[in-house]
């Protein structure tokens, strides 16, 4: 593979992964904005090698980062270089495909992390290249695939990205044994939720959280969050008048069986599963109405539910330093029946959050996805 080293004099590998870096942190700033669409950073250099242009994907329906960055670069991108964390597109939807918008602005070489799998959007790189730009790829791939895990996994698997969270005591407790459970993790690692739940669009939990809890689950604290839909999977319909999370502070769905009695508007019906509603059906739906990321808050069943179905693609435990001896644990009946059968995890990072530790896994299997 070529490198932007050898192809601009004095230009370093370094320089080239600082721009994609910038261009990867570019593109996260829009997490939980752009379904149906990945998010995708680009920042373009000049032919010296100076950055004079930078820009992201914000919002469905709106230019795509490479446009954004185009636009900031003006005359300034001719002859220059383009870093794209997606291949650019090469169709026309909503907008025009970026593949030609980088032709028209007379960019000279493209540098893109990660290969569009989409079949409607791919082959920019081959077009980029009929054209006479020099066009290289997998340039910190992995950071910028860890960045767009949501979208990738959804495209791939036909079913929304699952991150499940819980917080729970150091022996895995998520509440004591009287049911009490506010608060367990620190006043730090709730506001970090709500990070999680910015970047997310859709966050469920169950009936026995709604009925325990009253959540309200939409985004706080975080300015220009577009909330999530909120998604209650109440397979009886005992949800109630009063519930916080039927407000207009964000969007909610009622998950119900097909055969329950219920006169709330609008709500989606699903199959029963052994133990609720069936998963794949919910992820079903969500992925037919453009969700393409999940945060499951729910309780211990729902979460040991959706480990059942091999639909959990990572986990975020908030764990406090505190012991209770007795009370419910973070994954109740998951299916799992011997040692052998284990759900293993990968762990990515260990962060301290307040007086918390806030570990991130993912399943060891999902690295071959």
């Amino acid at each position: 593979m070529a490198t932007a080293a050898a192809e601009q004099p004095g230009r370093s590998d370094q320089a080239d992964e600082n721009a994609m870096r910038r261009a990867i942190a570019l593109a996260a700033r829009a997490l939980g904005a752009t379904s149906p669409n990945p998010v995708v950073g680009c920042v373009i250099t000049d032919a010296s090698g100076t950055v004079v242009g930078e820009g992201f994907h914000q919002r469905a329906g709106g230019p795509h980062a490479e446009v954004h960055a185009l636009r900031d670069a003006g005359d300034k991108a001719r002859g220059g270089t383009a870093y794209v964390t997606l291949e650019p597109c090469n169709h026309t939807g909503r907008t025009g495909p970026c593949a030609q918008a980088l032709i028209d602005a007379g960019i000279a070489r493209v540098h893109y992390a990660v290969g569009d799998p989409n079949p409607q959007a791919t082959g920019g790189a081959d077009t980029l290249r009929a054209a006479g730009i020099e066009v290289t790829q997998g340039l910190l791939e992995a950071e910028a695939a860890a960045g767009n895990a949501a979208w990738l996994t959804s495209v791939r698997l036909h079913r929304p990205y699952v991150l499940l969270k819980y917080a729970a005591t150091l022996d895995g407790r998520i509440a004591a044994a009287d049911g009490t459970s506010r608060w367990i993790s620190s006043a730090d690692s709730r506001a970090d939720v709500h990070r999680l739940r910015a970047e997310a669009d859709a966050v469920v939990v169950g009936s026995g959280t709604l009925r325990a809890d009253d959540p309200h689950l939409a985004v706080r604290g975080i300015v220009g969050a577009v909330q999530p839909l909120r998604v209650v999977l109440d397979t009886n319909a005992t949800i109630e008048a009063g519930a916080r999370v039927l407000d207009d502070a964000a969007p909610t769905l009622i998950a119900v069986a097909e055969d329950a009695k219920t006169d709330l508007p609008g709500v989606l019906r699903l199959p029963r599963a052994v133990t609720g509603l069936d998963v794949n059906a919910l992820l079903g739906e969500l992925y037919d109405r453009g969700v393409r990321s999940v945060l499951l808050e729910g309780g211990p069943t729902l979460a040991g539910a959706f480990v059942a179905a091999g639909a959990v693609d990572k986990v975020v435990g908030y764990l406090a330093p505190v012991l209770l001896g007795a009370g419910p644990a973070a994954l109740a009946d998951a299916g799992i029946t011997t040692i052998a059968d284990a759900l293993r995890l990968d762990v990515t990072e260990t962060v301290r959050i307040g007086p918390d530790l806030r570990i991130t896994a993912v399943p060891t299997a999902s690295k071959e996805r």
